[in-house]
């Protein structure tokens, strides 16, 4: 997990945490959506396999790093995008060694 940096995950999930205050304040409840069906379902089946993929990604850094992963499941498929944020942020702790 060399790529993701501290910093960057905790800018993403700032920036995640405001965007959703921003579209809840301004978001019209009454609006009607102009998509089609079928360019929603495509659009869920895409995030849905994404959702494994990332997972499956979750679980292997668990594994490599002797964490339980299966405790973020719940979160995870309530938020993914915080959750993976978080989660990335927990991995890198330091670690006490042990002495």
């Amino acid at each position: 997990m060399f790529v993701w940096s501290k910093r960057l995950a905790a800018a993403l999930l700032g920036l995640f945490v405001l965007m959703l205050g921003v579209f809840l304040i301004h978001g019209a409840p009454d609006s009607a959506s102009g998509l089609k069906i079928h360019t929603t379902r495509w659009m869920a089946l895409n995030y849905i396999g994404l959702i494994v993929w990332v997972f499956v990604w979750m679980i292997d850094q668990a594994r490599m790093r002797a964490k339980n992963v299966w405790i973020w499941l719940v979160p995870f498929a309530l938020a993914p995008l915080p959750t993976l944020l978080l989660y990335v942020l927990f991995l890198q702790r330091r670690l006490k060694p042990l002495s």
